[in-house]
């Protein structure tokens, strides 16, 4: 990395607004023991406190809307209707741990056949290291940071080279809220820095959010120096439609699930798979709705869809789009490059994809989405199935007992039955297959960085 990759590039005009430097070697050693140091303090905070810390950073979320929101916007291209929801969801994240997980954090008493007592009890485990993506600035923090701050684990943060200015300002918030300056630290640091980290022996974790690439680098050094790590990795979640019912409602939420954050999220709606007796009926209706969206700058308070997040995302999402119609897919609509500054792509939809096709098999990251006609639930469920990724799904349909089993069927870590596939404070995230290992959120996600410690006395 050079000292200048951290820089926020305005993704709707292609101006770099600002530029910050990498850290040097002696900071990042700096940084780790100050993490470590700040780790004994931290976890000898009572509980009680550290819930009080998460709910003020809560309201502090809430309070800042606006700026914050303004700040993603700049960065990474959200709309700002989209940035303040996404605001939303990290206050309810803080103030959900704040509340609900001390008592999450609680023994667990056992019975032990040998007779005596026992229990598991949940401590912090140290620092971590958390490597964030950039679709999500302040929402993928907030799935790290809140649980584990509030189970006593301090945080080493390195946020993706675009989102500087959010990654400061979540780091500014946080030690505002009352969280010590060296119990959360944001670092600018390079891919070998962050290597070199994951392998000091004062980094007791990691958590990635983004690529599989990056998924798979960080896991190798992790294994090496015998590091649990939690991985959110890619999507290409099926969107299966079953039938005809209430069909206008399906197409707005598969409009919603493809077109969230321009279409650029792990869990989006990317591959939809609908029955053949409504397929046609289904395509024009979706077809003519993303048709009808045009790329607009994402601050405007009317902006239906905005840019992708930078030059490279729009020319990796192009090349996909090339390859499948060179190699026979029909284009219903987009497929170009928007005629103005900035990262703008037509929203696209794609049918007769092939497995030849990188559309096939590949992650569609930005506003385009693969149509693909299917006799009936079980061919839906077989090329539902036939992919690498296995984040999420959704399934629509009329007979609750067929979407039921189409939904167990599914080899996924989420389903959603008749819903646009979303994310809330206390249920569950993670996938299965390449999409990644490990949970967040809920009460899953504060177990993953917890010592469970067996105590056992043989008197009671």
């Amino acid at each position: 990395m050079t000292s200048t990759d951290y820089a926020v590039t305005n993704p709707a005009t292609g101006e770099v607004e600002s530029e910050y430097p990498t850290l040097t070697d002696a900071e990042v050693q700096d940084v780790l023991a100050r993490a470590h140091a700040g780790y004994e303090s931290w976890r000898r905070t009572g509980l009680e406190e550290r819930a009080g810390i998460l709910s003020r950073a809560a309201e502090l979320f809430a309070e800042r809307r606006d700026e914050l929101a303004a700040i993603i916007t700049r960065e990474m291209g959200k709309r700002t209707k989209e940035a303040k929801g996404e605001l939303a969801i990290v206050n309810d994240i803080f103030g959900y741990y704040a509340k609900e997980g001390p008592a999450m954090l609680a023994d667990t008493p056992l019975e032990p056949r040998m007779g005596g007592r026992g229990s598991v009890r949940k401590e912090p485990i140290g620092p971590l290291l958390g490597v964030m993506p950039w679709n999500f600035p302040y929402y993928q923090v907030a799935r790290l940071a809140a649980p584990n701050l509030l189970a006593g684990n301090t945080i080493v943060l390195k946020h993706a080279p675009q989102c500087p200015e959010s990654a400061l300002a979540i780091e500014s918030l946080l030690h505002d809220a009352g969280v010590p300056a060296d119990a959360y630290i944001n670092v600018f640091a390079s891919n070998d820095q962050i290597a070199d980290m994951i392998a000091d022996p004062r980094i007791a974790g990691v958590s990635v959010t983004g690529s599989e690439r990056a998924g798979a680098a960080v896991a190798e050094v992790a294994g090496r120096n015998l590091k649990k790590v939690i991985l959110e990795l890619g999507g290409s979640d099926p969107f299966i439609v079953l039938d005809g019912q209430n069909l206008d409602q399906t197409v707005k939420a598969a409009v919603a699930g493809r077109m969230q954050n321009c279409g650029q999220a792990c869990n989006a709606a990317k591959r939809l798979i609908v029955v053949d007796d409504v397929f046609d009926e289904f395509v024009e209706k979706f077809t003519g709705a993303l048709a009808s969206m045009a790329p607009a700058d994402p601050a405007d308070p009317d902006a239906v869809v905005g840019p992708l997040s930078s030059q490279r995302a729009a020319d990796d999402l192009l090349a996909q789009i090339d390859d499948a119609v060179e190699k026979g897919a029909t284009l219903r609509t987009g497929g170009k490059r928007v005629d103005r500054p900035g990262f703008f792509v037509e929203p696209t939809v794609l049918t007769d994809v092939t497995p030849e096709m990188r559309a096939y098999r590949e992650e569609l990251f930005g506003p385009a989405a693969v149509v693909y006609r299917v006799a009936d639930a079980d061919a839906a469920v077989e090329l539902a199935n036939d992919s690498s990724f296995g984040l999420g799904g959704v399934v629509f349909g009329a007979d609750a007992d067929q979407t039921a089993d189409v939904a167990d069927r599914l080899d996924t870590g989420m389903v959603w039955i008749n819903s646009m596939q979303g994310s809330a404070a206390d249920l569950p995230f993670g996938g299965t297959k390449r999409s990644g290992v490990g949970r967040e959120l809920g009460t899953l996600g504060i177990d993953e960085f917890v010592n469970k410690k067996l105590v056992y006395s043989p008197r009671g």
